[in-house]
């Protein structure tokens, strides 16, 4: 009964504060079949605020045994009621959430590589809609067995790291999201004004050009739970290099100690201890893979631990994250990619930004 009310808020948070969802919106629902509980809940929020849920249950067993199986075409193949849907629908809610993790930890990288690309013109499509304000999107996530066990937590460790992290325990939720979209909106108002940025820490030192974009102030609109604020670089002026402190997680698949050399925007070396072979093959997905297309500070201070599930790892208050790849549309960000793959640097401990020159970030907190 408890797990159920909580669910229960859970949704109603998403779909009246993250989504603003309205009577006649049509709402895609998506999530794995470990997901339900948390469906069925948004579900029925949707029908009592009058809107026009579908839903689709994705299963990994499936998923796993197209790759496995599957010709190229078959991977590759997007059915044409996807692109209706995707040109369609008004609201679209995406459950994170699995019964495994590592279901596709032995599929031939290149058959990921492939079916990455076969989604080009469908996430062309959602972005450029996006771009325009015509959809709006969120993802969050249901704690399962199977995401507790990756965060080496037990179910009931684990609901409550996701619930706190979400602040559901709060009398109030949205009123604190509230608090933190305006704390966070004073931050990128200075960043806004900023040209330069360059980060520092152990074996990290980076430098990028931000003039002309906008910072974005993410408070739970878009993911749940939130946390950071994000901006994209001017692609060709990444210079330096860096160092993730943290594995990089790529469909449940780990890599660990990537360091990375830019040289005028674009990846000119890549190394890893563990997984080093997907790396390169994630980079040479397509020519705008090797390009940042973001580069964001976590600020979230209830998420204190790296749990292998970037919806919450790159919101780690104290922590730096880039994403290779797409830019996203808001901040300004022109790379183009069929990935978008976040990796995070801890900056708890002696890291440093600086804006213009100016010292704006030490020890993982904002001095601005």
């Amino acid at each position: 009964m408890i797990m159920q009310k909580i669910e229960d808020k859970h949704a109603g948070v998403l779909l009246e504060y993250s989504l603003q969802l309205k009577k006649g919106d049509k709402l895609y629902i998506r999530g794995n079949l470990a997901t339900l509980p948390l469906i069925r809940a948004a579900y029925r929020c949707a029908v009592q605020l009058g809107a026009l849920p579908q839903v689709r249950i994705t299963d990994e067993v499936l998923e796993e045994s197209l790759l496995k199986y599957g010709s190229n075409n078959q991977i590759q193949y997007i059915p044409a009621s996807d692109y209706t849907l995707v040109k369609d629908f008004d609201v679209f809610l995406t459950f994170l959430g699995s019964e495994n993790t590592k279901s596709l930890s032995n599929i031939d990288p290149e058959k990921v590589k492939l079916q990455t690309r076969g989604k080009k013109e469908y996430s062309e499509i959602f972005y450029d809609r996006w771009a325009k304000k015509e959809i709006r999107c969120c993802i969050s996530l249901f704690p399962t067995h199977a995401e507790a066990q990756e965060a080496d937590m037990s179910l009931p460790e684990y609901e409550e790291f996701v619930y706190n992290a979400c602040r559901l325990y709060e009398e109030d939720p949205v009123a604190v999201w509230k608090e933190v979209e305006k704390q966070q909106e004073s931050i990128c108002t200075v960043l806004d004004s900023k040209k330069q940025l360059r980060i520092v820490s152990e074996d990290t030192d980076l430098r990028c050009s931000v003039e002309g974009r906008k910072w974005i102030n993410c408070c739970g609109k878009v993911n749940f739970p939130d946390g950071e604020v994000f901006t994209g670089p001017v692609e060709d002026s990444v210079d330096g290099h860096i160092r993730f402190s943290f594995p990089g997680i790529y469909q449940g698949r780990e890599i660990e100690d990537v360091r990375l050399t830019f040289k005028k925007g674009k990846v000119v070396n890549a190394t890893a201890a563990k997984g080093e072979e997907l790396l390169v093959k994630l980079l040479d997905t397509d020519d705008g893979a090797r390009f940042v297309g973001e580069i964001a500070v976590g600020t979230n201070q209830n998420i204190k631990r790296f749990t292998k599930n970037i919806l919450f790892d790159e919101k780690i208050g104290g922590t730096v994250h880039l994403a290779l790849g797409r830019s996203l549309p808001e901040s300004g960000g022109k790379n183009s990619s069929t990935i978008h793959w976040d990796m995070l640097c801890d900056m708890k401990k002696g890291g440093t930004i600086f804006a213009d020159d100016e010292i704006i970030y030490e020890n993982g907190v904002f001095r601005i």
